[in-house]
């Protein structure tokens, strides 16, 4: 009487499996999370490099009043000198800073580009420029300068490039 009162503990496999089954349904929901969130961070790591284009962009514009037309114009090294561990070249056009990725980039990045454009007061190289990241609206009051050449995602582009309205 006693060997029939005692219960087995433990698992079946059935159940086991079914668990393992739930585990595998939220691991693979998560995975593109996880990738896009390190492309995003990629990206905004890459982004820190167009500071060196910004200045050069903001001294030509309070010196002259008029965007420089490449590089050279900003008084910064040739496209492919600028250079970091996710970006291979750094391009200014008529103000407009393109960043385009590849060395140790991810392979989805490789050769993509994102761009910031100025947007300045008209005829007032006092007042400072306000950078613009890919689709962000332009201030009232602004005009914005150069072309977005943008070809990235926005599912990987950092939060502050992805604008409420379309690019100018």
């Amino acid at each position: 009487m006693a060997a029939m009162q005692r219960k087995a503990l433990g698992f079946t496999w059935i159940e086991l499996l079914l668990v393992l089954a739930v585990f595998a349904v939220l691991a693979a929901m998560a995975i593109p999370g996880f990738r896009d969130a390190a492309l995003r961070k990629q990206v905004a790591e890459g982004m820190a490099l167009a500071a060196i284009a910004k200045q050069g962009v903001q001294a030509a514009w309070s010196a002259k009043g008029e965007m420089p037309a490449d590089n050279a114009g900003a008084a910064l090294p040739p496209r492919d000198k600028i250079v970091g561990n996710l970006v291979k070249d750094v391009n200014v056009a008529e103000g407009a800073v393109t960043l385009t990725f590849g060395n140790n980039a991810a392979s989805a990045l490789q050769g993509k580009r994102v761009t910031v454009r100025p947007a300045v007061v008209a005829d007032q190289p006092v007042v400072p420029i306000a950078w613009l990241c890919h689709a962000v609206p332009v201030p009232k009051g602004m005009e914005v300068r150069g072309k977005d050449e943008t070809d990235i995602p926005p599912a990987f582009l950092p939060v502050e490039c992805r604008g409420t309205g379309a690019a100018k």
